[in-house]
């Protein structure tokens, strides 16, 4: 009599949580949490291959110093940050993360450009076998990244929605944070280089 009780009570216990998105919230969590695994290997792979780039560019003469600089300061950075699991439930974090980011994908866009107007380094097979893998990297990011949003936007959908909203804040899943429009935008945008010289001055007016 006790064991079926005791079934009775596990079998509407289970009922329950499945009826108010228990069960669902625990899928979903674990799929933006790969998701989220995904976008790290994929930033981390583009980090590692970074060094390579900048020390053939470095045997350049007279490469643009500023944009390498922006480059290795922009590695720099984006590793230093540590991103552990609560990151995801951080805005702040997830902000600062997306804009360091965001910082070394241009700095790194626009050094591509500037090596297009050394002739040496369009001729370096080296370089160009890891300008390929910089290209495939960034797509590989960009599909990683979309992933994720979708995950994070199902999931999130389950969080603010009516039942499931009481599940959430009963269990303590909040809402994730997301990758910006402004950001997808910004990242998606070419970069600008201006390879002009400038004007030389005007020679001065002879005097009367």
């Amino acid at each position: 009599m006790i064991r079926r009780l005791f079934a009775a009570l596990a079998l509407g216990a289970t009922t329950l949580l499945a009826g108010c998105g228990y069960n669902d919230f625990q899928r979903l969590d674990e799929q933006t949490q790969a998701a989220w695994s995904e976008v790290l290997n994929q930033y981390q792979r583009r980090a590692d291959l970074i060094p390579n780039i900048v020390s053939t560019v470095k045997g350049e003469a007279n490469f643009e110093q500023e944009t390498l600089t922006k480059v290795i300061e922009a590695r720099a950075k984006a590793t230093s940050m540590q991103v552990t699991p609560e990151t995801l439930n951080n805005p702040e974090a997830f902000s600062r993360f997306q804009k360091a980011q965001g910082e070394l994908g241009g700095a790194l866009a626009r050094l591509m450009v500037v090596s297009e107007q050394y002739p040496n380094l369009k001729a370096n097979q080296g370089f160009q076998d890891l300008r390929v893998q910089l290209e495939g990297t960034e797509n590989r990011i960009t599909v990683a990244r979309n992933r994720y949003i979708k995950a994070v936007q199902e999931y999130n959908v389950l969080a603010r929605q009516f039942p499931t909203n009481f599940t959430a804040m009963v269990f303590s899943y909040g809402v994730k944070p997301n990758f910006t429009v402004a950001n997808e935008a910004a990242v998606s945008a070419p970069p600008t280089v201006s390879f002009d010289k400038p004007a030389a001055p005007a020679a001065p007016a002879a005097s009367k």
